[in-house]
């Protein structure tokens, strides 16, 4: 299999091979596809407790099990949670 990369990638490759963590190019693409396919693992996990979660809402709907919509309340809290996860709130 042939691999094109771009300079920035081959350099990154080529650094981390000099680190000695790596022996060969071969390695570090090697793990860095092992990282990608757990990142895509673990993203996949998340998006199936959100589905359930939306699920959960969707059938408390339907059984009338819902209260009314807080806009100013829900923005408050959304906006906290940025703030104290560093960013700033817009």
């Amino acid at each position: 299999m042939n691999v094109s990369l771009t300079p920035e990638l081959e350099q990154l490759i080529h650094k981390k091979v000099e680190t000695g963590m790596y022996l060969s190019a071969s390695e570090v693409v090697r793990e860095a596809l092992r990282l990608l396919e757990e990142r895509d693992r673990v993203q996949a996990l998340r998006f199936e407790e959100v589905r359930k979660e939306i699920q959960v809402g969707i059938d408390q709907a339907d059984k009338g099990n819902v209260a009314p919509l807080d806009v100013q309340g829900t923005l408050a809290k959304v906006r906290s949670r940025r703030q104290s996860s560093g960013r700033e709130a817009k």
